[in-house]
């Protein structure tokens, strides 16, 4: 079986006074906590948020070291400091989600970030399709790596695996306890 995700375009911006991540919170009571490195992401979906808005306010130090060390080497800085000053940011959709809780160790986010790109010309608006993969390192959440997505509708490869089913491994245990 596969899923489908019919994505729709971001059509809301942040309300004022609210966080750019688009939860309706304040930007006090959302990331600035994890940006400030009061608060570390309980969930994946936390730190995906934290990371938007802190690409919202230039802050590449925090999207560098919420990155995960397998692949921060990949990272170039000054493509990520130039894409979130050369940018005016104006939503976040998750579309999907698959694990990425507290107890769990991966989590999988498929999102779309809209935003203006400087020089595109006067209401050039862009949308960023990004399926993103996170993964737990010495017990934080971190961004492990991204699949670029064309817009239109999402589907899975293989078939969901849920928690409880045994793992596709063959390994004999349930997904959750194995590769899950």
């Amino acid at each position: 079986m596969s899923t489908t995700v019919s994505p729709s375009p971001v059509t809301h911006a942040p309300a004022p006074g609210t966080c750019p991540c688009c939860s309706g919170l304040s930007p006090e009571s959302c990331c600035l906590p994890y940006i400030q490195g009061k608060k570390k992401p309980q969930t994946a979906e936390a730190l995906l948020r934290a990371r938007y808005t802190a690409f919202t306010r230039a802050d590449v130090d925090y999207i560098l070291s919420t990155h995960h060390s397998r692949t921060r080497a990949e990272v170039k800085r000054e493509e990520i400091e130039e894409w979130a000053k050369g940018s005016r940011w104006l939503g976040l959709e998750i579309v999907q989600q698959e694990a990425g809780q507290a107890a769990d160790e991966k989590g999988t986010i498929v999102f779309c970030a809209r935003y203006e790109a400087q020089g595109e010309g006067p209401g050039k608006v862009e949308e960023h399709w990004e399926q993103s993969l996170f993964e737990k390192e010495a017990g934080e959440w971190r961004f492990l790596d991204a699949r670029g997505l064309q817009q239109g509708p999402y589907r899975r490869a293989e078939p969901k695996v849920g928690r409880n089913d045994p793992c596709p491994c063959g390994s004999g245990k349930k997904y959750k306890k194995c590769c899950g």
